[in-house]
């Protein structure tokens, strides 16, 4: 009998070298950029789509986890940059949530604007803020799903106490993603 499938998520070799892991970036524009930034290198270096997330300790602006979209390589429908910094965030401090008592407050930041799963997902995840560049419309320009989000989520999300702030470095996130088309990039879901 064959042995039953395992999955192993991680980086790709180049994320080390291009991510400064003793970050402390204040700005929410600084932050923005380590997103867009992962989000890049991930087309050019051709190892999934073109979105890039980072969560940053708020206070601190210490940088915790980063990801990048593992979709196509891991043959994977949910890992998504904001799936993948999640479940590094969280392995990284040995917790289920980045929401526990006491703890700090973190916040995601990304390279475009959350689809369905990924902004569900900030709830449970733990985090108190969200920021993002390119907008959900420019990603279904280009070709992706981004499935069922409406005002009542973004509603329902700040009852919770999420914030949210969209379009951070805007042209910068289009950018990205026309990158991705114009070198033949999968569209895994569109």
């Amino acid at each position: 009998m064959p042995d039953p499938p395992q999955l192993r998520i991680s980086y790709p070799a180049w994320v080390h070298e291009h991510v400064d892991w003793s970050a402390r970036l204040a700005g929410e524009d600084e932050r923005v950029r380590v997103a867009l930034a992962l989000a890049r290198q991930n087309v050019v270096q051709a190892s999934g789509g073109p979105f890039g997330a980072a969560i940053f300790e708020q206070e601190s602006g210490r940088l915790l986890a980063v990801g990048v979209n593992l979709v196509v390589p891991l043959n994977n429908s949910v890992l998504h940059a904001e799936i993948v910094a999640f479940m590094m965030a969280e392995a990284s401090l040995g917790s289920w949530t980045l929401g526990a008592p006491g703890g700090a407050q973190h916040a995601l930041y990304s390279s475009c604007e959350p689809c369905a799963m990924c902004l569900g997902a900030t709830l449970w995840a733990g985090v108190t803020r969200v920021v993002w560049s390119a907008t959900r419309e420019e990603a279904r320009l280009f070709g992706f799903d981004e499935g069922p989000v409406f005002p009542q989520s973004y509603d329902y999300l700040r009852r919770r106490g999420l914030s949210f702030e969209g379009g951070v470095l805007r042209s910068e996130g289009r950018a990205v993603l026309q990158l991705y088309r114009d070198r033949g990039g999968i569209i895994y879901n569109g």
